[in-house]
C-alpha cells in the first residue's frame, strides 16, 4: 500500500491517546506509512476572503498533520449552515429541523473545493486518499477536477435516510452523484447500504453489478462505477479495557457504587443533541416510576449530556425541554434522601467513563437515529463479566445490527421502553452473562482495528474505473 492520506474535517494528533479511538486507529495506519492527515484547523478567522485560508503542517512523529483556516463566512455556510443545518438533521430523518438556506450550499462547495486545491500539492502518485464524514461528500469530485487520479475511498459516519427523505434535499441529484468520484464507499449499517442502493436506483436508474462481500453493492451510474459497503465502526476494545482498569475509573466506579449502595444505577451518557432521544429516555424512565412502583427509592437514573453547539436554536429548545422533564420528575418523585434523576450538562472525563459504566446496572442507549453508537460497545466493555450490567439499546443505533443480544427498543414506545427497563433490573445474573459474553466477543471481533483493516483492504481491491474522470468538478 503508498502512503494513506485521511481527510476529515477535523484532526487530532494520533500520538495523544485523548485523541480517541477513532485518531488511533488511523493514527496506526498513517504512522506505518509515513501519511498525512487533513482538515480544518478548527480556527475561524474574522474579515478573510470565502474560500481561501491559510495552510499550516506540522509533524506528530512520522505523520504530516496539515490544516487549514475558514473565515467567518465559510464557517457559517458550510459547517454551521449546510453540513449541520441540512445534512445532519435530514440524515437523522428530521427534515422538520432542516434549514434549506440557499446559500448553504454555496458555501458547501466553496470550502470543499479550497479543500482540494490546498490538498492536491501536497499529494503523492501513489497516495490512497481515504475521505471522512458528511462534511466532505463532494470533495473527490473537485479533486478529480484538479487531475488527482488515486485511489479515493470515503467512509460516512452518520446513517443514510430513505430514498424519499434523501430527495428532500435541494439539488439532492449533485450531492447523490459526487459519491460516483470515488472508488468504495463505506457506510455503517447494511440498512444503510440498502436505503443508499434504493435511493440510486430510484432516482438515477443505477444498475446493481452485484455484490464484491456481504453487505455490499457495486452500483453503475453517471457513466462511472462505485463500490458500496457497510463497515460497522469498532471502538479500541484493548485500550478502553485499560482505561477500565486505571486508577480514575476505578475510583469513579467505587465511589458510584458508596454513593448509591441502596440503588440501581441506570446511566445514559450523550451529547445534547436532538438524534439522541434524551427526553424520550426521561419520559420512559418516569413511566417506569409509574408502572413499577417498587423502583421508587430504589433505581436512580445518571444522565450526561454532555454540551452540544448550544448557540444553535435547536439544542437550546432541547435543553431547556430536558431540564423541564428531570425538574419534573425529582419534583414528584423525589424524598430528602433521594433524588430520581441525577442529570448532568458537561462533559464527564474521558478517564471516568468506564467507571460511570462499570457502576450501572442498566445502559440506556436509546437514540432516535445513529449512525453507529459507540456509547453502547464502551458500556459493554466495561462491565465485570462476573456480574454485568445489561444494555438498553434503540433499534434505530446503528449497533442494533450487531448487538442483538442487547434488550433492543423502540425510543418512541414510552411504554415498551419502561418495560424493557424493568426486565433489564429484574434480569437474572445467568442471562445477563450470556447476553455479556455474546456481545462482548462480537464488539471485539469487529473493533477498530478490524474496521480500518477491513475498509483500505477493500479499497486497495477496489476496481479502477477509466470513465470517472467525467465526473470531476461535478
Amino acid at each position: 500500500m503508498g502512503r494513506l492520506v485521511v481527510v476529515s474535517n477535523r484532526l487530532a494528533d494520533p500520538r495523544k491517546s485523548a485523541a480517541g479511538g477513532l485518531a488511533v486507529a488511523l493514527g496506526d495506519a498513517l504512522q506505518r506509512t509515513g501519511g498525512l492527515w487533513f482538515g480544518w484547523s478548527g480556527t475561524v478567522t474574522e474579515g478573510g476572503a470565502s474560500g481561501e485560508g491559510a495552510l499550516r503542517t506540522r509533524q506528530a512523529g512520522n505523520v504530516t498533520l496539515a490544516t487549514v483556516d475558514l473565515c467567518r463566512e465559510d464557517h457559517e455556510s458550510y459547517y454551521l449552515g449546510y453540513a449541520n443545518s441540512v445534512l445532519w438533521p435530514v440524515f437523522h430523518y428530521r427534515l422538520d429541523l432542516a434549514d434549506f438556506n440557499a446559500s448553504y450550499i454555496a458555501g458547501y462547495r466553496r470550502v470543499n473545493q479550497m479543500f482540494a486545491r490546498k490538498l492536491m500539492p501536497l499529494l503523492r502518485d501513489d497516495d490512497i486518499l481515504w475521505v471522512h464524514d458528511y462534511h466532505l461528500i463532494p470533495l473527490a469530485a473537485e479533486l478529480r477536477a484538479l487531475g488527482c487520479r488515486q485511489r479515493m475511498g470515503f467512509f460516512l459516519h452518520i446513517p443514510v435516510p430513505p430514498p424519499l427523505i434523501m430527495a428532500a434535499i435541494p439539488q439532492h441529484d449533485w450531492l447523490m452523484r459526487s459519491f460516483f468520484a470515488y472508488d468504495l464507499v463505506g457506510l455503517q449499517s447494511e440498512a444503510d447500504v440498502s436505503h443508499f442502493t434504493r435511493y440510486l436506483g430510484n432516482e438515477a436508474g443505477a444498475q446493481e453489478l452485484g455484490a464484491p462481500e456481504p453487505g455490499g453493492q457495486r452500483l453503475r451510474a453517471f457513466g462511472a462505477t462505485v463500490q458500496v459497503q457497510a463497515f460497522p465502526i469498532g471502538i479500541d476494545v484493548d485500550e478502553f479495557t485499560r482505561l477500565t482498569h486505571a486508577a480514575e475509573a476505578v475510583e469513579t466506579c467505587e465511589s458510584m457504587r458508596s454513593e448509591y449502595s441502596r440503588r440501581r444505577l441506570l446511566l445514559g451518557i450523550d451529547r445534547l443533541d436532538y438524534s439522541k432521544g434524551i427526553p424520550q429516555r426521561v419520559r420512559a424512565f418516569r413511566e417506569l416510576l409509574q408502572r413499577y412502583p417498587e423502583n421508587e427509592r430504589s433505581a436512580t437514573l445518571v444522565m450526561i449530556a454532555s454540551p452540544s453547539r448550544d448557540s444553535v436554536h435547536a439544542y437550546a429548545d432541547l435543553r431547556q425541554e430536558l431540564e423541564g422533564l428531570c425538574g419534573a420528575i425529582n419534583g414528584d418523585y423525589g424524598e430528602l434522601d433521594w433524588m430520581p434523576l441525577r442529570y448532568i450538562h458537561r462533559t464527564v472525563a474521558r478517564k471516568r467513563v468506564p467507571g460511570l459504566c462499570r457502576a450501572a446496572a442498566v445502559g440506556l442507549v436509546t437514540p432516535l437515529r445513529d449512525g453507529m453508537n459507540l456509547v453502547a460497545k464502551e458500556f459493554v466493555v466495561a462491565q465485570d463479566p462476573e456480574d454485568p450490567g445489561v444494555l438498553v439499546l434503540s433499534r434505530f443505533a446503528g449497533a442494533a445490527e450487531q448487538l442483538k443480544e442487547a434488550l433492543l427498543v423502540n425510543p418512541y414506545d414510552t411504554q415498551g421502553m419502561a418495560d424493557s427497563i424493568q426486565t433489564a433490573l429484574q434480569m437474572p445474573l445467568a442471562e445477563r452473562q450470556r447476553r455479556h459474553q455474546k456481545l462482548l466477543a462480537r464488539i471485539r471481533e469487529q473493533d477498530v482495528h478490524w474496521w480500518r483493516q477491513a475498509f483500505l483492504q477493500a479499497l486497495e481491491q477496489a476496481g479502477d474505473d477509466a470513465d470517472r474522470a467525467h465526473l470531476a468538478g461535478i
